[in-house]
């Protein structure tokens, strides 16, 4: 077999939804009697007499039979089950009128299901079909996990919300949800029951959770299958040694989402109280809600020194805590693909994240740190590096910051004003940081290179300075530190 190959993330197609498309006109005629429940992750069309090397695994696999001989056609399809692929669709015309019955024979010797492929039907309207049905499967559960999150996070705000949560879990996944003590007693216990095995089965699967250690990625949770039923147990964060654990007789697309969204919750709701470090924090964050200034809300948020951490990486629903805990700290928020951390602590590089860190700051200048952090991690991004830190150091320590601040605005007025625009400010800052590299630049700042070289060269001419001279070039860079 092939190397397992992850699925793409829309939702598989059923054989029997594309042979139900009239429009299409597939037709089965060999394989197995149940090939319509066989799940199509993607479409593949191949006139290689062996395709075996470019199948990743689950593809409806057309063909319209360039290079098939009848001596060849029990190897092929023997290849092709090889490979993984849902299924063999055969074109009739212009090379066969009929589909090969040498090729019948082998699909049902090799239980590969065939399809014939009429004249009118094209391969690409079979794929356009395909990707449709996916694009409406996927529209289908992403209603269902928003409506899930929705009614998950109405039941948490009700005066008892860890059993409103759980039985709307229980509901949303027609199932049973249970809340195991860290003894493993059921603390609650809410939905269809299941049978004696499945519910022995979920309390074993919630002991090996409970008994696991957490890794980095995120809590530690475990599936197993009983009685026709789908388990799954996932232990809940807070250190309380409480795990959720779930039944249901089928499981669905978005189920695990849906459960991780209730994961999180009955975390939350089942965590001890603040210390009085974190509800002073707490305040911090109301007072500024409120609208006070960030100088009364500073000391709420304690003396810091404070570090800003911007990070990109993460591929779980839950990376984004993970990675604040990591860090120590509950101060997290997610800005589009980045996540934003602020933390007391050292930070240093973690695993699947590439991390931009300010210098130490402390709370009156947490706005400085973060516009620091953020261009670290642009840095970060260009150099291919896990982490870069931004560090006042060197002759830019030997000005006083208001005249400095004040030089560089004089010498970056031509850019920065109705000649200019931010965006070449901040593309001369990215290409000086990496020492004129266009490609790196143009990474950083998710633009064509094109694009980098005219901004510089517009850059050029409001300065009139030559770029390619060292002096200017370091000028401009404690300039632009400056702004």
């Amino acid at each position: 077999m092939p190397d397992p190959v992850t699925p793409p993330p829309t939702p598989p197609v059923p054989l029997a939804a594309l042979l139900a498309d009239q429009g299409l006109g597939l037709r089965p005629i060999a394989g197995p009697d149940d090939a319509g429940s066989r799940s199509v992750h993607w479409v593949h069309t191949s006139e290689m007499a062996d395709p075996y090397p470019y199948l990743l695994g689950g593809e409806l696999l057309l063909t319209a039979g360039v290079q098939l001989t009848d001596a060849y056609a029990d190897e092929y399809a023997a290849r092709v089950v090889e490979a993984g692929a849902a299924a063999l669709g055969f074109g009739v015309t212009p090379v066969y009128d009929t589909v090969p019955a040498a090729l019948i024979e082998a699909c049902d010797r090799h239980g590969l299901p065939l399809l014939e492929v009429p004249p009118r039907t094209r391969f690409t309207a079979v794929a356009r079909a395909v990707w449709r049905l996916m694009a409406e499967a996927r529209h289908r559960e992403l209603s269902r996990v928003t409506g899930a999150q929705q009614g998950l996070a109405t039941a948490a705000a009700r005066p008892d919300p860890v059993p409103a949560v759980l039985r709307q879990l229980a509901v949303r996944l027609n199932g049973r949800a249970v809340l195991f003590a860290p003894d493993g007693a059921e603390l609650y216990t809410t939905g269809r029951t299941p049978s004696p095995g499945a519910r022995t089965a979920l309390a074993r699967l919630a002991r090996v959770v409970r008994a696991s250690p957490a890794p980095r990625s995120g809590p530690t949770s475990a599936t197993d299958a009983a009685d026709r039923a789908h388990l799954a147990a996932y232990a809940l964060g807070g250190g309380q040694g409480l795990v959720l654990g779930v039944a249901a007789e089928t499981r669905e697309a978005g189920d695990h989402t849906i459960t991780g969204v209730a994961v999180v919750l009955l975390s939350l709701l089942t965590a001890p109280h603040q210390s009085a470090a974190e509800a002073g924090r707490s305040a911090a964050l109301v007072r500024l809600l409120l609208g006070a200034p960030p100088e009364e809300a500073a000391p709420l948020l304690g003396p810091g020194p404070w570090t800003v951490v911007h990070a990109r990486g993460g591929d779980t629903p839950f990376a984004a805590g993970a990675l604040a805990a990591s860090l120590g700290s509950a101060l997290v928020e997610t800005d589009g693909d980045t996540v934003r951390v602020l933390t007391d602590r050292e930070v240093t590089a973690r695993t699947g994240w590439t991390l931009g860190v300010s210098d130490p700051a402390d709370p009156v200048d947490l706005a400085t740190a973060d516009t620091r952090a953020r261009r670290a991690l642009g840095r970060a991004e260009a150099t291919r590096t896990p982490l870069v830190r931004h560090h006042e150091a060197g002759f830019a320590g030997l000005f006083a910051p208001a005249e400095a601040a004040a030089h560089a605005r004089a010498h970056l007025a031509p850019l920065t004003g109705p000649g200019g625009s931010p965006a070449l400010v901040e593309t001369l800052r990215t290409w000086l940081s990496l020492h004129g590299g266009w490609d790196r630049t143009a990474h950083a700042l998710s633009v064509h290179r094109n694009t980098v070289r005219q901004r510089i060269a517009r850059c050029a001419t409001l300065l009139d300075a030559d770029l390619d001279d060292a002096d200017v070039r370091m000028e401009l860079w404690f300039a632009l530190r400056q702004l």
